[in-house]
Order: C-alpha cells, then structure tokens, then sequence
C-alpha cells in the first residue's frame, strides 16, 4: 500500500514500513518518485544534493518515523587528504588498469557481483539478484552513468582480470557512486576502499567538486566504513555540514583523551 503527494513535475510515493536492513528491531519506510525520460538527469541531479539515491529509474530517501540514522555522505575532492594508509592503498593497487565502459551489463560483471554477495551479503537483499535483475540495475536509467572496470593488466595485451567494478552516475557536481564490487578474495588490495579513493582522484582530475558515497548509517557497522574518509560532510536539516571526527563518534562512547 503506497500513497502519493502530487507536486508540480514528480509524484512521490511511500512505502509500507519493513524491517530495516542496517539496525536490528527497526523498520524503515521510503519515499520515492519515478524519474521522467525527458530530463532524468536534472531532476536526479536535484534530488541526488537534497538526500536522495538513485536505483534504476526510481529516485528515493529514508522516510522512518522514529530513526533518522541514515544521512547522505559526500567527500569534498578538492580538499581531501589523503591519510598515509590510503597512499598505500593507491599505491598498492597502481597495477589496475581503469576502463570508463558505457552502462552495458556484461556476464562478466554478474559473475564478479555474485561472488561478492555470496562472500560478503550473503545475507542482505540482493543476494537472490539474478542476471535480467542486474541488467535492469545497469541499463534501465535515464541519467549520464556509466561503469567503471578495473582490471588486471594482461601479460599479452588483452583485457585482464575484472577485479572490481563501479556504477557512477555523472552529476553537475560531482560523481555519484551507485554501487560498487569488487573480488572478495583480494582483501590485502583493499579494493572497497581504493574504488573511492580512485573516485576521489577522478573528480579532481576533472574539477568535480564531490563524491557522493549514498547514505551513512550510523550504528550500523556495514556502513561505519563511508566516515573514515575525511574530510566527509554529511547531510544535515540545516544543509551539508563538515564533519569532525568528535562529530562522528558514538554518541555513548567517551572522548580520547
């Protein structure tokens, strides 16, 4: 059961509540708009600075009656620093080769992304995705997205290893990342961590002011992983605020002294 709340461009829909993914005993609830062909990109680009995420042709944000724990996440790439660890993160992946490929499911990629879920959520929704759910994912968009491939280099010339992919939306201001995968057996790589950082790196290349990592939910120890990048500004009533470590800390446990 859904209702809608017409407005002048989009009709936004709520969900029936449902147990959340991330914290235990809670339910979560959405609101969502399906975004239009004509000008999906704009729209998506608007929803996208305001808190929403993008999943196919549906743009949507947490609407939960009692919890406010998820908050959209971005990094600042023009002034981020890296730590000495994510140098040697860069710098321990700098064998891969990146290839921009247009947003085209490949069987190659499904078969990387099942052994990511089967590894690491096992679990979690998507673990029962199939091949024709996975192109829907992909391709069923009206936005500017595209795939990131990262790839071993070859001894002969020709495509290496896939060993860790990326859905990236190109915003005004910025790269969205959408979802990402990597091979669950390279965990010395750190791949997760290094498909961010790569981003970072990309949108300074390119002069795009942020790196849109979804939303951050606090107490929930699958995504405690998005605010160790700093600095990172999170989505708060007042607008985006920087975030300090102090900021970020469980609100039960005591300051290091």
């Amino acid at each position: 059961m859904t209702q809608h709340f017409p407005t002048r461009q989009l009709r936004f829909f709520l969900t029936a509540p449902s147990p959340c993914p991330y914290l235990p005993e809670r339910y979560e609830r959405k609101v969502f708009a399906h975004l239009p062909l004509s000008d999906g990109a704009t729209v998506n680009d608007s929803l996208t600075q305001v808190g929403f995420r993008r999943s196919q042709n549906i743009a949507y944000r947490p609407a939960c009656e009692a919890c406010s724990a998820c908050v959209s996440a971005r990094i600042p790439a023009a002034d981020y620093l890296f730590s000495r660890s994510e140098r040697k993160v860069l710098a321990r992946n700098d064998d891969i080769e990146r290839h921009l490929v247009e947003a085209e499911a490949t069987m190659e990629q499904f078969d990387l992304l099942r052994r990511y879920l089967l590894t690491r959520h096992a679990d979690g929704g998507m673990a029962e995705m199939t091949w024709p759910d996975y192109v829907a994912m992909v391709e069923d968009t009206a936005v500017r997205t595209h795939i990131i491939e990262y790839r071993l280099k070859s001894a002969d010339g020709g495509p290496g290893d896939l060993i860790a992919c990326a859905l990236v939306d190109l915003m005004s201001d910025g790269l969205s990342l959408v979802y990402s995968f990597y091979d669950p057996t390279m965990k010395r790589r750190s791949l997760g961590s290094f498909v961010i950082l790569d981003h970072v790196v990309q949108a300074c290349l390119t002069n795009m002011p942020y790196v849109y990592l979804g939303y951050w939910v606090r107490g929930s120890e699958k995504m405690d992983y998005k605010v160790r990048f700093s600095p990172i500004e999170l989505l708060k009533a007042e607008g985006w605020s920087l975030m300090s470590t102090r900021d970020l800390r469980p609100k039960d446990e005591p300051p290091v002294l």
